[in-house]
């Protein structure tokens, strides 16, 4: 948790952490923001041997990397807790683990896993692009107050990475009781509706925020684009007149003075005297003059080569009327749709983020069973790894895992230091079943 989630957490005197071996408790004495680390002073009610692990755990949470977990399979040698034990020695203090717990799936024949296998890393990328999509768009709906997304990405009332880190398989969605490749179309489908209703909820209150900024975006800029209804008046103008017509003109600063000597003499027929200072922004000036209609078109040919530019505009007080109650109703409708579009977000991110998780699960599964065989004995494990030991982690790990696959044998610096090896994708095998879960869907781009 963030430093200000401890500092402001009054009500919690007394933390319980859970750490590989066993749980750690005491009163919290003092909490200290030293350095961007989150350091809490603790009464001392633990062994000497546990305090390395209770620091690690404490001070080294905030030290792992945001965003990215590991999702990692090995097969049971001895007991499962003996399995466990040995991963959580070997990671020491470069990562935190936490079970994966995969049900009991049907397994099928070797020719469905197969074929399955490549169907589910399909499966995988449209679930973490849909995820992200979603993710995206309802950044862009907030808004303003995009600071309140991560607090509304919650997955069954939980934030991502807890759900990751204590996932339970959601039996009543995804039916334990049917095969691997149902419960892939039962994701498929589930995936497709998402990505489906967003285009169309998209597209919908998009259509409405395009219409309401093209408004808006008239009421702004110079004097030569911006909607200029709300500038003028009625008394600027010679109105229900049968020969006479008012123009405004758009006057660069610089050219005011020969604006006043030259517009009554740019065609015949213009008011002497007509020409009147409406407003001015920046550097142009909005000038009105009356005239004749019939030498209109003249007058503006004379002013674009005297570079006084005439606005094309007409005032009539019932169009500008029907403009005004026209956006009203584009905010009033943009409200309204709000809210709704918001709750759909929130549910649907769950959803989505859920059978994200369970596309995992399914791939840990198979691949599990493709590389270790039957009959199905494996530990999946959820890894946090610790930022500045990712090639120290992988290279335990590899050490670890090796007697599994001697085709991956060699140092796995070797791999991941070599170009050619990296380009031909030896980056993405390991000796162990490996998934990267990127969980990091808060960090949209602006």
């Amino acid at each position: 948790r963030r430093f200000r989630d401890f500092h402001n957490d009054s009500l919690l005197p007394y933390l319980i952490f859970g750490c590989p071996e066993r749980l750690v408790c005491g009163k919290v004495l003092e909490v200290a923001n030293e350095d961007g680390v989150c350091k809490i002073y603790m009464e001392k009610r633990v062994l000497a041997d546990d305090e390395a692990r209770l620091h690690r755990c404490v001070t080294g949470a905030m030290s792992f990397v945001a965003g990215e977990l590991w999702l990692v399979s090995a097969p049971n040698e001895g007991s499962p807790q003996e399995t466990w034990e040995k991963l959580n020695r070997t990671t020491g203090n470069m990562s935190i683990n936490y079970k994966f717990n995969v049900p009991d799936l049907k397994v099928g024949t070797l020719d469905q896993l197969v074929g399955l296998s490549d169907d589910l890393a399909k499966l995988d990328s449209a679930a973490e692009q849909v995820t992200r999509k979603l993710t995206q768009y309802f950044a862009d709906v907030l808004e303003n107050e995009q600071d309140k997304l991560q607090e509304n990405l919650v997955v069954s009332g939980k934030d991502v990475k807890t759900y990751v880190t204590k996932f339970q398989w959601e039996g009543a969605k995804y039916p334990l009781k049917q095969s691997l490749k149902v419960l892939s179309e039962i994701i498929g489908k589930q995936i497709t509706q998402i990505d489906n209703d967003l285009k169309t909820k998209s597209t919908t209150y998009n259509n409405l925020k395009n219409s309401l900024a093209t408004i808006d975006r008239k009421a702004t800029g110079s004097l030569l684009t911006k909607d200029l209804s709300e500038i003028v008046k009625a008394d600027d103008f010679i109105l229900n007149s049968e020969y006479l017509q008012t123009l405004l003109v758009v006057i660069p600063k610089t050219l005011a003075k020969e604006w006043q000597q030259k517009y009554e003499t740019l065609s015949d027929m213009v008011v002497p005297g007509s020409s009147r200072l409406i407003t001015e922004d920046g550097d142009q000036m909005l000038f009105s003059v009356t005239l004749f209609k019939k030498v209109i078109d003249e007058y503006k040919t004379h002013c674009r080569e005297n570079k006084f530019i005439v606005r094309d505009f007409v005032y009539d007080e019932e169009s500008l009327k029907i403009g005004r109650n026209e956006r009203d109703k584009l905010v009033q409708e943009k409200q309204r749709q709000y809210a709704p579009l918001v709750r759909w977000l929130k549910i649907n991110f769950g959803e989505i983020f859920s059978a994200f998780v369970h596309v995992k699960a399914l791939r840990v599964f198979v691949e599990s069973v493709l590389r270790y065989g039957l009959p199905v004995n494996f530990q999946a494990t959820v890894i946090e790894p610790n930022k500045n030991s990712h090639k120290k982690l992988r290279a335990s790990l590899h050490n670890l895992y090796l007697h599994l696959d001697t085709s991956a044998a060699g140092p796995i610096e070797a791999i991941e230091d070599n170009p050619i090896l990296m380009s031909l994708g030896m980056h993405d095998y390991y000796p162990y079943v490996f998934f990267k879960i990127n969980i990091d869907f808060s960090s949209v781009k602006r």
